[in-house]
């Protein structure tokens, strides 16, 4: 089924004619995509998941060609993170395990061209977010193993203002917006971290093995591919745990395998808004592995993924 879109899921509080051109939505994704990396700007928003709000301010310096981002939570005790180059360079304690390279106010950079494998685009209008006049475009999942979204993208800068993930039934999942938005210059003094903020340490090469994982899946939904993999400690026992992400574009999970060793564990799974973990025991000849299947895909195909994970190298084709 179709992604619904944002005017029917909230009531009709849009009104936005169709535009009969897709490619406008093919010329605004690109634009987005240089403005991410181009543009300076200050902001707050608001973030919503699993019913739960979140209000933060967000600094982006973009200066000689390296871009810096610093966030604050403002619910709650306060909370910090800062990036540079798109690293994790500090974060406080409330948000040190919360961190990762798929932050809800930035996503990984959009190529419409591979969208388009997996994905329709559709300009459907115009409307108005943090007072800014944007456009609205719906990015609607050809099939039913991931989910859609809608973005509105300011009309001055191209970047994103607003975002809706939906489900298939066009249930809101996620939403990111802006409540106040204002680009051009950031001074360097507002993208300084505070006390508080203490470094992140990032994995270095001794504690993840470059080699391969010595796993494939044997299923994937059509578009996806493996974007990166590797052999890490577990952080509950002494076992190597394979690692395995894969993406389509714009949707993202990872796969991770541990040997059991004779211990005893239970299928599981569980969502929370878009993010589903699925675990399975699987048989192998060298005795029974778990494979847990975490991100924001439907639960359905995350099973389907963890079921199909096989001894071997050689990926699924499509």
């Amino acid at each position: 089924m179709r992604v619904i879109p944002l005017c029917v899921v909230l009531g009709g509080w849009l009104s936005m004619p169709a535009f009969a051109a897709d490619a406008g939505a093919d010329s605004w994704l690109q634009r987005l995509v240089k403005a991410e990396e181009q543009q300076s700007y200050f902001g707050t928003f608001v973030y919503e998941r699993n019913g739960s709000f979140s209000s933060h301010s967000v600094w982006q310096l973009v200066q000689d060609g390296a871009v810096r981002e610093r966030l604050l939570q403002l619910d709650g005790p306060a909370a910090e993170v800062v990036l540079k180059g798109g690293q994790v360079a500090c974060a406080t304690e409330e948000l040190a395990s919360q961190v990762s390279d798929a932050q809800p106010w930035r996503r990984q950079q959009l190529d419409p061209a591979q969208l388009s494998e997996s994905y329709d685009l559709h300009m459907i209008g115009e409307s108005r977010v943090a007072g800014r006049p944007t456009v609205a475009i719906v990015v609607s999942p050809k099939d039913q193993h991931r989910y859609g979204f809608e973005l509105h993208l300011d009309k001055e800068t191209s970047l994103p203002l607003k975002s809706l993930m939906l489900s298939e039934s066009g249930q809101l999942l996620e939403r990111f917006q802006f409540t106040q938005f204002s680009s051009g210059p950031v001074q360097p003094s507002d993208i300084e971290a505070g006390q508080d903020c203490e470094p992140v340490a990032i994995s270095s090469s001794s504690e993840a093995k470059s080699e391969a994982p010595k796993w494939r899946s044997e299923w994937l939904p059509a578009g996806f591919r493996l974007l990166d993999s590797n052999v890490r400690p577990s952080p509950a026992s002494s076992e190597p745990v394979a690692w395995l992400s894969y993406g389509d574009g714009l949707a993202r999970f990872s796969v991770f395998l541990e040997p059991l060793r004779g211990a005893v564990v239970e299928d599981a799974r569980s969502q929370m808004g878009p993010t589903v973990a699925v675990s399975k025991r699987i048989t192998t000849a060298d005795g029974d592995v778990m494979v847990t299947v975490v991100g924001e895909i439907p639960l359905g195909t995350a099973e389907r993924v963890a079921l199909s994970m096989r001894a071997g190298s050689d990926q699924a084709s499509q």
